[in-house]
């Protein structure tokens, strides 16, 4: 269990309604404070469930480039699907009603059967991919043995990859790009 992961944020007004009208998270706490550096920074938090939360940092503070970017996979120049937030989700249900709440919202959803979860994927306002995930398979002892084997394996056999559906957004339908 983690208390919050925090991340930085260009558009908090953006993300705000991201984590609280397609997420359905509910913002808990605001703390503003100054920077070791002579600004200032507005820290957000979102309660996920569980205790747990997420916040977003707000910088104000002349000493930070202003060439950063707020996403955390491409940002680096990996592939957005590399780092990503994976919140749980309680069952098969609760996935479709995520995946339409994202819809509803106007966000684009993938989802993939990864033949022991389930998981809808998509983008926040910072470029971060987000996910809700329900595992569908109980993990057993030759499971553990099985992951143990692979992950000290230096050339493991690759699996085909799951297929994926995508869901695009009824109010982005015909948008022109």
């Amino acid at each position: 269990m983690f208390h919050h992961t925090a991340f930085a944020t260009r558009d908090s007004a953006a993300t705000h309604a991201f984590y609280t009208d397609a997420m359905g998270f509910k913002l808990v706490k605001v703390e503003v404070a100054p920077t070791p550096q002579g600004g200032w920074a507005k820290h957000f938090f979102y309660d996920t469930g569980g205790g747990e939360m997420i916040a977003f940092w707000e910088l104000h503070d002349e000493s930070i480039p202003d060439t950063w970017s707020p996403a955390i996979s491409t940002g680096l120049g990996l592939p957005e699907w590399v780092n990503h937030l994976a919140f749980a989700a309680t069952d098969l249900d609760d996935i479709e009603s995520r995946k339409q709440r994202w819809l509803d919202n106007g966000h684009d959803v993938a989802e993939i059967d990864h033949r022991w979860c389930v998981s809808v994927y998509t983008m926040d306002p910072n470029g971060i991919l987000v996910e809700f995930c329900t595992t569908t398979k109980a993990f057993t002892e030759a499971d553990h043995k099985d992951a143990e084997r692979l992950l000290a394996d230096p050339a493991p056999p690759v699996l085909a990859p799951p297929d994926a559906k995508f869901f695009q957004a009824p109010a982005r339908a015909g948008a022109s790009t």
